[in-house]
C-alpha cells in the first residue's frame, strides 16, 4: 500500500548554542501545507560540546574536519535515541548542521555534522549541506527557511525569526518570496549576558534598571549593512568585525549595552515591516523574551502573532524537515528571489544506507 505521506525528521542547532532541535514531521504528498509536527525536542548541549562548538572556527584543518564527522555522529546517536523513543519509521533526516564559517562572497559557507555520519548511526537516508549549491549558484545560500513560511505559513503577509540572528520573509504582489537577514538577535544579547555567567537574559534580570546610549543606538542603526538591499546575510564573521567592534568602544555597564540592543532590534525590524498591512508571525528563542518583544512591539505597526510553543521553538527545524522532503522528491527547495542566486535549485546532499 502506498502511503499518502512522508515522514522525515529535521534537525537544526542554531548560532544561539541551545542546543540541537529534532522535529519528527508528517508531511501530506497531496497536501504539503498540511504538514505537522508529530513529536519534537531539544537536546541541550554540554558544556564541551558548546564549547567546540563555539570555537570551531579557530581549529586547524584537520581539527574541523574531525569535529565534522564527530559532529554528525553524536547527530545521529541523538537522533535515532528520539526515534526509537517515539517508535516511529522515518523515511529521511534532514539536518542542517551547525554553521562554522558563512561567506558567501568568498563562496564559502560550512556547516559541520557529516550526513554520511549521520546515516551510518541511524541507518536512515540523510540529507545535509543545504547551502552549498546555492552559494555555488552565485546565492548567498541563506536565508533557507523562506520556500517553508510559503508553503506552510502562507496566511501571513510576514514572518519573523528571532534566533542568532533576526530574519524575515515577505510575501510581495507577484507571490514571489524577498527574505533576508535583518540584524542580530540572541547572539548579541547572549554574548554579553554569558560574560555574567547567565545563558540569556532571564527575566530580564541583566538589563533591568538599563539605560538606551544613544550614541551606541545610533551606530549600530547605521551600520552599512542596514542600507544595502536584499539579497543579503549575516553570520558570525560580521557580528564579530561590525557589531561588536562598535560596541567594544563604549565603556558603559551591561545593562545599558542589552537595552541599547533591545532598542537596536526593535527599530531595525520595525524599518523592515513598516508597510506590512498584514499580520507578523513571530518564533525562534526571541518570543519569550519579554523586553525584546515589547521593542518590536513599538516600533512596527502590523498585529504581531506569537503562535504556539511547539511552532515558536521548532519551526525552523520543522522547515528543514520539509526542504530535505523536497530535495529527495526533486523538487526546487531554495529560492533565487530570496538568495541572489541565478537560478533556483535543488540544494543538498544525500545519503542512502
Amino acid at each position: 500500500m502506498i502511503k499518502n505521506y512522508f515522514i522525515s525528521a529535521g534537525l537544526m542547532s542554531g548560532t544561539s548554542l541551545d542546543g540541537l532541535d529534532i522535529a519528527i514531521c508528517k508531511i501530506n504528498k497531496q497536501n504539503i501545507g498540511d504538514t505537522e509536527i508529530l513529536h519534537a525536542e531539544t537536546i541541550k548541549y554540554d558544556t564541551l560540546m558548546q564549547n567546540r562548538l563555539k570555537n570551531a572556527h579557530f581549529l586547524s584543518g584537520f581539527d574541523l574536519i574531525e569535529l565534522h564527522n564527530h559532529y554528525g555522529s553524536f547527530i545521529g546517536q541523538e537522533a535515532l535515541k528520539f526515534i526509537k523513543k517515539h517508535n516511529v519509521d522515518v523515511d529521511i533526516i534532514s539536518s542542517h548542521g551547525h554553521t562554522v564559517f558563512h561567506r558567501p562572497g568568498n563562496n564559502v559557507t560550512f556547516q559541520i555534522g557529516n550526513g554520511a555520519n549521520i546515516a551510518a548511526e541511524t541507518g536512515i537516508t540523510t540529507v545535509f549541506d543545504f547551502r552549498s549549491l546555492d552559494v555555488a549558484l552565485k546565492g548567498h545560500g541563506a536565508p533557507l527557511v523562506p520556500i517553508g513560511d510559503k508553503l506552510l505559513f502562507s496566511d501571513y503577509k510576514c514572518c519573523i525569526n528571532l534566533g542568532g540572528f533576526a530574519n524575515i520573509s515577505v510575501k510581495n504582489n507577484n507571490r514571489d518570496i524577498i527574505a533576508y537577514d535583518i540584524c542580530p538577535a540572541n547572539i548579541a544579547l547572549n554574548h554579553f549576558t554569558r560574560k555574567h555567567d547567565y545563558e540569556y537574559d532571564k527575566d530580564n534580570r541583566l538589563s533591568n534598571g538599563g539605560n538606551i546610549n544613544r550614541n551606541l543606538l545610533n551606530e549600530l542603526n547605521n551600520l552599512k549593512y542596514y542600507s544595502i538591499p536584499a539579497p543579503k546575510s549575516l553570520a558570525r564573521e560580521w557580528f564579530e568585525s561590525s557589531f561588536l567592534a562598535v560596541i567594544n568602544k563604549y565603556h558603559i555597564p551591561t545593562k545599558d549595552i542589552l537595552t541599547t540592543i533591545y532598542e537596536h532590534i526593535g527599530y531595525i525590524i520595525g524599518k523592515c515591516v513598516s508597510t506590512t498591512d498584514g499580520e507578523v508571525l513571530i518564533t525562534g528563542g526571541g518570543t519569550y523574551n519579554k523586553s525584546l518583544i515589547n521593542s518590536i512591539k513599538k516600533h512596527i505597526k502590523a498585529k504581531v502573532v506569537i503562535p504556539n510553543k511547539t511552532i515558536i521553538d521548532f519551526k525552523e527545524a520543522l522547515i528543514f524537515a520539509l526542504l530535505g522532503y523536497l530535495r529527495v522528491t526533486e523538487k526546487n527547495n531554495t529560492v533565487k528571489s530570496v538568495t541572489g542566486a541565478i537560478i533556483d535549485s535543488c540544494g543538498g546532499a544525500v545519503i542512502k544506507i
